[in-house]
């Protein structure tokens, strides 16, 4: 089965996945939902994990959020986040299709998860908050970790689809690849605000873009 196929699930494939891992459960949940491609729930499952390996707690934004799978992920894997924010300046119409699927498997969502139609420049940020975001475009990425830097949130992002006009390779180009500059510089700059960061991959074989950045800051004891 090819992870990274972008077809669309559908409630025909749920014998895909026939396990009572996790990951099936919710996979099961996706096909009936009938509304994403393969692609995009093995890159949020392998996303969502990491995140939660590290963090706990907290309310979710997912920011450029699509569907919103992330932030329901995100939940099912730690009920101590209270709620999910997700944000995006067009939802899916059929975004509530995914999320009625899962919180028929999981009804301690309900009510859990709120969709906001509205550009992220206008969402507030609290200091406990995990700030997320898989593939937001550009440098809406930049954008992204700023507003979260700018409260010191927690913040993992899988960025994608790299504007070298507007993000800024650090002069590194000679060097790394064009796009791995920009992330570099990134990861750089969050370091400098007083993060300590983890730089990870998710597998190669889900997408290509797959450099996973996160970091929580650390405070400086006077």
């Amino acid at each position: 089965m090819k992870k990274s196929s972008k077809n669309r699930l559908t409630p025909q494939q749920q014998s895909l996945f026939p396990g009572n891992n996790l990951f099936d459960k919710i996979a099961r949940a996706v096909c009936r939902a009938g509304t994403l491609p393969r692609k995009e729930l093995y890159e949020t499952w392998e996303m969502a994990k990491r995140i939660r390996r590290r963090y706990r707690g907290g309310r979710i934004l997912d920011l450029a959020c699509g569907h919103g799978l992330l932030a329901h992920i995100l939940l099912i894997l730690d009920d101590s986040s209270k709620t999910a924010i997700a944000v995006d300046s067009k939802i899916p119409l059929n975004a509530a299709n995914l999320s009625n699927a899962l919180i028929t498997s999981w009804p301690r969502l309900k009510d859990r998860i709120i969709y906001k139609e509205v550009p992220v420049q206008e969402i507030t940020i609290l200091p406990d908050d995990i700030v997320v975001s898989a593939h937001a475009c550009g440098s809406l990425t930049d954008l992204i970790i700023d507003k979260a830097t700018e409260q010191h949130a927690r913040v993992a992002v899988l960025p994608c689809c790299h504007n070298l006009q507007e993000s800024s390779t650090g002069g590194l180009e000679g060097w790394m690849d064009k796009t791995l500059a920009v992330d570099t510089v990134r990861a750089v700059k969050l370091k400098a605000k007083g993060y300590q960061i983890v730089t990870q991959k998710i597998p190669h074989d889900i997408t290509p873009k797959n450099r996973l950045l996160m970091g929580e800051y650390v405070k400086v004891n006077s």
